[in-house]
C-alpha cells in the first residue's frame, strides 16, 4: 500500500530536503511531464498538506501587527502615540492587550500605519 501523506517530522524533513534538491532542476520552461517536475509538484502538495495541519498560519493580531509596524517605521511607543493622537499609556494598554482601540483611534491606526482595517477591527 502506498502512503499518500506525510506522517511525521522525519518524513517532512526528507521531503523538504528533496524539494531543495529538485528546485534547481525545474524552471518555468520545464515540461509538466518531466519526472523532476512531477516529483516536485507531488512533494510540494504533500508538504503543504502536512504544514497546514502541523504549522498553521493564523491571522495576525493587532498587537503583533502594531509591534511589527513600529519596528518597520522605527517608532517608539511615544512616537506611535503622537502619530495616532492618543496618550502613551493608551498605546501601552493597546500593546499589552488590556484594551482595544475605539473606532476613531482604529481609523487613525489604519490610516497612519497602513494597517488593513480588518486587522484593526479584529474581523
Amino acid at each position: 500500500m502506498i502512503k499518500t501523506m506525510i506522517e511525521n517530522e522525519s518524513q517532512y524533513n526528507w521531503a523538504m530536503q528533496r524539494i531543495d534538491e529538485l528546485l534547481p532542476n525545474v524552471t518555468d520552461d520545464t515540461p509538466d511531464t518531466d519526472p523532476s517536475s512531477i516529483e516536485l509538484y507531488l512533494l510540494s502538495a504533500l508538504v503543504q498538506e502536512y504544514e497546514d495541519v502541523h504549522y498553521p498560519i493564523h491571522e495576525p493580531s493587532l498587537i503583533h501587527v502594531l509591534k511589527l509596524r513600529m519596528y518597520e517605521m522605527g517608532l517608539s511607543q511615544a512616537a506611535l502615540a503622537k502619530k495616532v493622537g492618543v496618550s502613551p499609556s493608551r498605546i501601552c494598554d493597546l500593546l499589552s492587550g488590556k484594551c482595544e482601540p475605539t473606532l476613531k483611534v482604529g481609523r487613525r491606526i489604519s490610516k497612519e500605519l497602513n494597517i488593513d482595517p480588518a486587522i484593526v477591527l479584529g474581523v
